[in-house]
């Protein structure tokens, strides 16, 4: 059957932060923009209409660019680049009071993500299982307000993608972890998060879908040849770095060799989250299992890497979903109707009355 030639607006943040780049930093700008010419090509592929639509701090100039295009749907690809930004909660909130659908999650889901603490007291208030002693500190003094269980593994608290995680992130004595808790209320001007470090195996489950998420094949992340003075962690080295060992040494297998029993309960820890957490469209879930060999739920993370043939492309390969489908896919998401969801475009500076009524006829 054929689809539906669409307009689609391809958003992504253009900032350059405050960090300088590396050419061998894989999470850079520049590696960003080569995957929304790559995603701009698999779209214009399925006959869509795709404007490429960069916001750089210009806000104004940003929504007046999408107003004259008024696309039928918004394709999020907008990520902060600054330690301890959070606008891309408020980008997503604002592209909706336009009145656009918009791919991926809503922007409570990605604000509540962001907070990584609160994620997992959210989880944990869901029943969903997440690490032992998992604490928020916020000033250096609070480490001596509980007694430890040794090792920890410890993180910025507001950061995504591995940033903030490296070679000292676990940590085995208090006076190590009262270190972190310097370096990181330091150097990332937020909280630390806490979690005992588990032993067990690590996983990525990918989903697409709005009303029902499929579940794509796990993937398992390979640790093995990581010498033992670098701890078994997806470190932003590990990620990113091409020139590092942790990256170099890091192997994902998908899917993953694993028992039946226990692929069904992570699918199930996994789906849970995601809708706990109130994801949409496309969504990745970082487990691992604690020395009980259960599954608990380190990171939901709404929005995940759409690079090709890696992370979730690479899961939705080995279905059979080939790389512009996966993103049509996310597309169908965005235009059904969210459950609870209230479609009410603003007016005044976010858009007009003839684009408002047009919104409010998507709704019918």
């Amino acid at each position: 059957m054929r689809r539906k030639r669409l307009k689609v607006a391809l958003i992504y943040n253009a900032d350059t932060g405050s960090i300088p780049e590396r050419p061998e930093d894989r999470g850079s700008v520049a590696d960003l923009r080569v995957m929304i010419r790559q995603m701009a090509r698999a779209l214009r592929a399925r006959a869509h209409d795709v404007l490429v639509l960069a916001l750089n701090q210009d806000l104004f100039a940003f929504q007046r660019r999408l107003r004259r295009f008024n696309p039928d749907v918004v394709f999020n690809q907008y990520e902060d680049v600054v330690h301890g930004a959070l606008y891309e909660m408020r980008v997503a909130a604002i592209v909706r009071m336009m009145g656009y659908p918009l791919t991926g999650s809503p922007a409570l889901a990605l604000g509540l993500s962001r907070y990584k603490y609160m994620t997992a007291s959210l989880l944990q208030g869901a029943g969903v299982r997440v690490p032992p002693q998992t604490r928020l500190l916020e000033k250096i003094g609070d480490v001596n307000r509980t007694a430890w269980n040794f090792p920890l593994i410890m993180q910025p608290a507001q950061e995504h993608a591995g940033v903030g995680l490296d070679r000292t992130s676990v940590v085995h004595t208090k006076g190590a972890l009262r270190d972190k808790t310097r370096q990181i209320l330091t150097e990332f001007h937020q909280p630390a998060l806490i979690q005992q470090f588990l032993p067990g195996r690590e996983f990525n489950i990918g989903m697409l879908g709005g009303r029902r998420m499929r579940v794509m094949p796990l993937a398992e992340v390979d640790y093995s040849k990581l010498p033992g003075r670098i701890p078994p962690i997806m470190s932003y080295a590990a990620k990113f770095i091409e020139t590092s060992e942790e990256y170099r040494k890091t192997r994902v297998t998908c899917p993953a060799v694993i028992q039946s029993e226990l692929a069904r309960e992570i699918t199930t820890t996994a789906l849970r989250a995601v809708r706990a957490l109130g994801a949409w469209g496309y969504a990745r879930v970082d487990i691992r299992l604690d020395e009980d060999g259960r599954p608990c739920v380190l990171d939901v993370n709404c929005n995940p890497s759409l690079e090709p043939e890696v992370a979730l492309a690479r899961s939705a390969e080995k279905t059979g979903i080939a790389y512009p489908d996966m993103l049509n896919m996310i597309i169908s998401a965005a235009l059904e109707q969210q459950p609870y969801d209230a479609y009410v475009p603003m007016l005044g500076a976010f858009t007009t009355p003839a684009l408002a009524r047009a919104a409010a006829a998507r709704t019918r």
